[in-house]
């Protein structure tokens, strides 16, 4: 569980400011409501300034008791979204397993219906928690770009939101060759596998229906190593990132037996540290919303 040491004030802590502001980038952090853990970390990244963006399931156990501290944020700090989780703690349906889900979406044989009311019953769930629409919407296990629900959910939130859509997370991969050094297969497969999984039917049709996204996604890797491995990720997608791009991350405190990522802690000490601070300046990067980089025309 989280040590008595922390606290959402934490002073030790420090955010560092960009010499230059060449490139815009949007920190997001998954997973809010799985588990104190999560949300603590979430929020202290969020009064860091090293997370602009934090979403949300709607579903987990911990998100009924955490979702009010959201409303203590400022929203032009920090956007508020729906993670949508079909695979872990849906509302209405039983968890899917992700494989099955892959497959019978992409064999539109997923039952339609089910994946509609999925997704209104979370939508409902986020705005009677927080009071707003989401600022946008993306996927548990990237299920928001398999097919059927990709349609479903552009479909519900333009019927929901027609005068301010949410923007959606892209998982298109960023190129590695602009990080300065080739990267091996094993760090380029997972990558190309999210991003094959509907990327790029999700921005065809995003585009068609007036909604905005992120340029790249940045983040992603295996959840192995240590602090220092994964610093020298953020080395890397930091020298890559484009504004406009996306970097996801799953970071937590203390320990708990049903979360199987036992990465977040590192990532949560390598975002909130000197050190990160240092690689933000070096790149000349400007962090801020999604949403606000998107309103002066750079993504999707």
């Amino acid at each position: 569980m989280l040590g008595k040491g922390v606290a959402l004030t934490d002073k030790r802590l420090h955010s560092h400011e960009p010499a230059e502001h060449s490139r815009s980038l949007c920190i997001a952090v998954d997973d809010f409501g799985l588990h104190p853990g999560v949300c603590v970390a979430a929020l202290l990244l969020s009064r860091l300034g090293r997370a602009q963006a934090i979403g949300c399931m709607v579903g987990a156990p911990a998100w009924p008791q955490w979702a009010q501290e959201l409303q203590e944020l400022d929203p032009h700090q920090t956007e508020m979204g729906l993670h949508l989780d079909l695979t872990q703690h849906p509302l209405h349906l039983q968890p899917q397993r992700l494989g099955s889900l892959i497959l019978h979406s992409w064999l539109r044989t997923v039952e339609r219906t089910g994946i509609r009311t999925e997704i209104c019953v979370q939508l409902d769930a986020f705005e009677q928690r927080t009071g707003s629409p989401p600022a946008y919407v993306d996927g548990h296990q990237h299920v928001h770009q398999f097919p059927v629900v990709r349609e479903e959910l552009l479909t519900q939130l333009q019927l929901r939101y027609p005068n301010h859509l949410p923007w959606l997370r892209n998982t298109a991969r960023y190129s590695s060759a602009r990080a300065g050094q080739p990267a091996s297969w094993r760090q380029t497969i997972k990558p190309r596998m999210i991003e094959a999984l509907g990327a790029a039917a999700l921005a065809r049709q995003a585009l068609a229906r007036g909604f905005r996204q992120n340029n790249h996604l940045l983040g992603v890797h295996d959840f192995s190593g240590d602090e220092d491995s994964y610093l020298a990720w953020t080395r890397s997608w930091l020298q890559a990132c484009v504004s406009g791009d996306l970097l996801m991350c799953h970071p937590g405190l203390g320990t708990y037996p049903q979360d199987a990522l036992g990465s977040r802690i590192h990532e949560y000490r390598v975002l909130s540290g000197s050190a990160f601070g240092e690689v933000i300046e070096k790149n000349g990067i400007r962090l801020e919303p999604l949403g606000q980089t998107l309103a002066c025309g750079v993504g999707w």
